[in-house]
C-alpha cells in the first residue's frame, strides 16, 4: 500500500514514460507514487516468455529503439544498452524470373553495388544518398528539440534551415518526394515504409499523417538509426523502475486508478486494488495512459480513438530459413529489416484494398531477427542449438477489418502474410518453427483489437493517437503535455512528441512539474532537464 496520504506527484501507469517521469521527479526531491494496473511495470515495453516452457524472453510488443534520447539514459544513470544493426535492410524481389533483392548495409561499396545490380545504374543509389543525407541533417536539428519546450512552427523551420527539406517532409505528401527522387518501384517502397508503421495512410494522403510518421522514424538519435535493446525491451523498463525506486519513488502494482478529481491546485486520485478502493492526494497528477483514459478518469468527454493498423507476430525458430536469393546470407538478410510485399505499387494496392474493407491480397510486412544482434534474450541451450527469433510487423491492416471476427481474420491474415514471406524462401518458415512444451508451434500474432484488449490502446493504435508535429499548435502548451486541468499532465504516448519508445513525454511532463514552483527542491537543471 502507498506509504503516504499525500505525494508531490502521483503517476497513473507504470509504462516507460511514467517511469521516466517518476525517476526525474524523485531525483529532484519530489515524493512520487506510481500506480500501475497490472502486476508488473513496463506497459508495451516489456520482455516476456510467450511460449510455454521455452527460455526465450521476447520483446513482445515494442521491439526496437530509436527515439530514446541518450540524454535520458545519462541523466537517470540507466544500466541499459543498445546495439546497432550492421545491415539496415534487405528487400527480396523476383525480376525476369530470377530471385534477387536489395541489401542496404555492410559498407558503402557493397550497398552501391546492390543498387546497381537491382536497377542497372548508380542513379538510384545517388538519389538514396542525397535523400537520406537530407533527412539526416533534419534529424540533427530536430531531435534535440524533443526534450526542450515546444518550438513554434516558424522556430522549427528556422532551425531546419532547409526549404527543400521542409517542403518535402512538412508541407507536401511524402509520396511527392519519393516519386520525384526515385524511379525504381522497389526502392520507392522501401523509402515509403517508414511512413506507414502503425499508420493507415496512402503516400499522397492530404492529412500528412504519413509525413508525421516518416519524420519520427528518421530523426531518432539525430541519425534515424533503429537499434536493438540488449536484453530485450524489458531491460529498459526494468532499468527505469530501478532508477525510480533508487531515487525514492514508490511503485505500487496491481492498483488501477479509477478517478481523478482536481481543482487545479490539488488532486485526489482514487484507485482500486486487491484490498478494495483507496485514495491519495497529490499536487500534480501525471497520466501515463491514452487521452481516452485521461478523459475517463477526469470525467471529460473522451476524444474519438485513432485506429490502429498493424499486425505484430512473434516467432521462435530452430534455424533461420534459407533464401531463394542464394547471393545473400540469411543471417545478414534477417539481421536488418526484411521487407515483404513492400514495393511502392504493392503498398498502394494493399492500402486501397484495406480502405475498401478487405484484407490486402498481398499483406505487406517487415521482419527482423533480434537474436542475431543480441542472443542474450535466449537461454544458453537455445543459443547452442542455433535457435533464432523473428519479429514481424504487418502494415495496412486497420482495426475495422477485425471487428466482426477478430480470431478468424487474424488466422487468415497470418496465413497470407507468411505466404508472402515464403514466396522468397527456399523452405517454408513454418518448417523452421520451434515447438513449446505442449508441442505447439512457437508463433503468436496480435491484431489491433488484441492490443486494445491487452494494453488498453484505444483502437489498437500503437501511438495512442495520431502523431503530432513536433512544434507548438493551438492548445499544445509549453511542453506538449498540458491538459485543461493545470495540475494534471499527459505523459503517455498521446502527448505531443509522443509515440514510440522514447521517454520524451515522461521527461517533458517532469520538466513541466519542476518548472511549476521549485518549493525549495532541486531545479530542473540539477537533474539534467530544462534549458
Amino acid at each position: 500500500m502507498p506509504a503516504l496520504e499525500r505525494y508531490d506527484a502521483v503517476i497513473v501507469g507504470g509504462g516507460h514514460n511514467g517511469l521516466v517521469a517518476a525517476a526525474y521527479l524523485a531525483r529532484a526531491g519530489r515524493s512520487v507514487l506510481v500506480l500501475e494496473r497490472l502486476e508488473h511495470t513496463g506497459g508495451a515495453a516489456v520482455s516476456t516468455r510467450p511460449f510455454a516452457g521455452v527460455d526465450a524472453r521476447l520483446s513482445r510488443y515494442a521491439y526496437l529503439v530509436s527515439l530514446l534520447p541518450r540524454k535520458i539514459v545519462r541523466d537517470l544513470g540507466l544500466d541499459f544498452r543498445v546495439r546497432a544493426r550492421t545491415v539496415s535492410s534487405y528487400t527480396p524481389v523476383e525480376r525476369d524470373g530470377r530471385p534477387g533483392g536489395l541489401l542496404v548495409g555492410g559498407g558503402e561499396r557493397r550497398t552501391r553495388e546492390a543498387f546497381a545490380r537491382l536497377t542497372g545504374s548508380d542513379r538510384e543509389y545517388e538519389s538514396w544518398r542525397g535523400f537520406y543525407g537530407m533527412t539526416g541533417r533534419v534529424a540533427q536539428r530536430v531531435f534535440p528539440t524533443l526534450t526542450e519546450p515546444l518550438p513554434t512552427r516558424d522556430e522549427l523551420r528556422r532551425r531546419v534551415d532547409d526549404d527543400e527539406a521542409w517542403r518535402a517532409l512538412f508541407e507536401e505528401p511524402i509520396g511527392a518526394a519519393v516519386e520525384t527522387r526515385f524511379t525504381d518501384d522497389l526502392v520507392r517502397g522501401v523509402v515509403l515504409t517508414d511512413s506507414l508503421i502503425g499508420t493507415f495512410a496512402d503516400a499522397h494522403d492530404a492529412s500528412l499523417r504519413q509525413n508525421r510518421c516518416f519524420l519520427y522514424h528518421v530523426i531518432g538519435g539525430g541519425t534515424g538509426a533503429w537499434d536493438v535493446p540488449v536484453g530485450g525491451m524489458g531491460a529498459l523498463t526494468d532499468a527505469l523502475a530501478a532508477a525510480a525506486r533508487t531515487a525514492g519513488a514508490v511503485i505500487a502494482t496491481g492498483r488501477e486508478v479509477v478517478r481523478i478529481e482536481t481543482d487545479g491546485r490539488s488532486a485526489e486520485v482514487t484507485y482500486r486494488g486487491p484490498d478494495g478502493e483507496g485514495a491519495v492526494s497529490a499536487r500534480h497528477v501525471l497520466v501515463n495512459a491514452s487521452p481516452q483514459d485521461l478523459a475517463r478518469l477526469t470525467g471529460d468527454t473522451p476524444p474519438a480513438a485513432a485506429e490502429g493498423a498493424q499486425l505484430k507476430v512473434n516467432m521462435l525458430l530452430t534455424r533461420l530459413p534459407a533464401l531463394r536469393d542464394t547471393a545473400v546470407d540469411p543471417r545478414e538478410a534477417f539481421s536488418g529489416t526484411f521487407h515483404i510485399a513492400e514495393g511502392y505499387e504493392q503498398l498502394a494496392t494493399a492500402h486501397a484494398q484495406a480502405a475498401a474493407g478487405a484484407l490486402p491480397s498481398a499483406p505487406p510486412s517487415e521482419i527482423y531477427c533480434h537474436s542475431l544482434t543480441d542472443p542474450t534474450i535466449l537461454g544458453p541451450d537455445l543459443v547452442a542449438r542455433g535457435y533464432q527469433t523473428l519479429t514481424l510487423f504487418g502494415l495496412h491492416t486497420p482495426a475495422r477489418l477485425f471487428a466482426q471476427d477478430n480470431d478468424g481474420v487474424r488466422e487468415e491474415l497470418l496465413k497470407s502474410t507468411l505466404a508472402q514471406l515464403n514466396a522468397h524462401l527456399a523452405e517454408p518458415v513454418e518448417d523452421c518453427l520451434a515447438t513449446d512444451a505442449d508441442g505447439r508451434p512457437c508463433i503468436e500474432a496480435k491484431t489491433p483489437l488484441d492490443l486494445e484488449r491487452d494494453l488498453r490502446l484505444p483502437g489498437g493504435n500503437i501511438f495512442h493517437r495520431e502523431l503530432a508535429w513536433p512544434y507548438a499548435q493551438q492548445d499544445t502548451g509549453r511542453w506538449g503535455v498540458e491538459t485543461r486541468q493545470a495540475n494534471v499532465l499527459l505523459c503517455g504516448a498521446g502527448a505531443v512528441r509522443g509515440g514510440g519508445v522514447s521517454g520524451v513525454p515522461g521527461h517533458n511532463a517532469a520538466m513541466a512539474v519542476l518548472e511549476d514552483g521549485d518549493g525549495g527542491r532541486r531545479s530542473p537543471s540539477a537533474v539534467g532537464g530544462g534549458r
